[in-house]
């Protein structure tokens, strides 16, 4: 019986997420840290006993004067050398094995989700559907998944604590991590290398699902972008086309084919916006089309002083592209 998770559960204390895995790959790195943990305890409980024990048995008080020098025996020498060499040897073997089950051999096999840090969002892509989106990464419940990490300008660090290994994307190299998620939920990261002026807002969120709503998922996402319904939609579209918000961004079925930016096809299906800032609603869309720096500074994004009227127009597409 696990009495630990029953005590946490009983006093109602919520850990940290690094202290709640919810994948293989977690839970084995984060038994090397309890390990560590265990044996740094016991080393200092051991410091203490004999600290204390040496200086109330030689202290100055008791015996007056230098206390005698006897030779060192064996029966000493060997815990004292081989204890820690033992400890060095076992988490030597244990820390290959986490290796060895997060980073992958993989024999010529694709990668099943391609991720991508740019400044300041993470673009994901699935190779097998062509499904291009941003900043939140589903991934389908109990299935053995290999992850590539890609960088497009600076380094970033990928890193969702309840789901294991951390990893540098750096620019022109390809990482892998291993990754099987064993429970439905939305899991919470962010980047963990220092990218610049909104790296803090570099947010990341995994969305875990059942097999099934995983596939719907895919194939919603594979589909072009829906036509507006009403005439302040369309006019927003026209407004998107023809300004230069089609040169970043790009939106499948229609000519805005920009990579410079998030993909937009299916942006209104977000729980976020601008990488976990703000969420995705009209109000905040409208603001972030009216001053891009106000609400995130050091954006790519500049400030187009676009009438207020033109502004609803786009927020009224955007808001559709479900």
């Amino acid at each position: 019986m696990q009495s630990g998770p029953v005590i946490v559960s009983l006093l109602n204390i919520r850990l940290p997420p690094m202290f709640r895995p919810a994948s293989p790959e977690a839970r084995l790195i984060g038994s090397i840290g309890n390990g560590f943990l265990l044996a740094a305890t016991a080393i200092a409980l051991l410091v203490i006993f004999l600290t204390v024990w040496i200086t109330r048995r030689y202290g100055q008080s008791r015996r007056p004067g230098e206390p005698s020098q006897a030779p060192a025996g064996r029966w000493l020498e060997i815990p004292m050398i081989g204890g820690p060499l033992l400890i060095v040897i076992a988490f030597f073997f244990w820390s290959m094995r986490a290796m060895n089950a997060v980073l992958p051999e993989r024999e010529g096999r694709a990668a099943d989700v391609v991720i991508t840090g740019h400044q300041w969002f993470w673009e994901v892509s699935y190779p097998t559907s062509g499904v291009v989106t941003a900043n939140e990464v589903h991934l389908p419940v109990g299935k053995r998944l290999l992850l590539e990490l890609n960088s497009a300008d600076v380094i970033h660090d990928w890193w969702v604590p309840a789901l294991g290994a951390k990893m540098d994307m750096i620019p022109g190299r390809s990482n892998h991590l291993w990754l099987t998620v064993q429970d439905s939920g939305n899991y919470l990261g962010a980047c963990s290398e220092f990218c610049g002026q909104q790296h803090a807002w570099m947010r990341i969120r995994v969305i875990v699902q059942p097999e099934r709503e995983f596939q719907q998922w895919l194939a919603a996402q594979s589909a072009p972008a829906p036509a507006p319904q009403d005439k302040l939609a369309e006019s927003g579209r026209s407004l998107f086309l023809t300004a230069t918000c089609s040169n970043c961004h790009r939106v499948k079925g229609t000519a805005a084919t920009g990579r410079e930016g998030p993909d937009l096809t299916h942006l209104a299906s977000r729980q976020t916006l601008l990488a976990g800032r703000t969420d995705n609603d009209s109000a905040s869309l409208y603001r972030w089309l009216m001053d891009p720096q106000k609400l995130k500074p050091g954006a790519r994004m500049p400030k187009f002083h676009l009438p207020k009227d033109s502004i609803k127009a786009l927020v009224a597409w955007l808001t559709h592209l479900k």
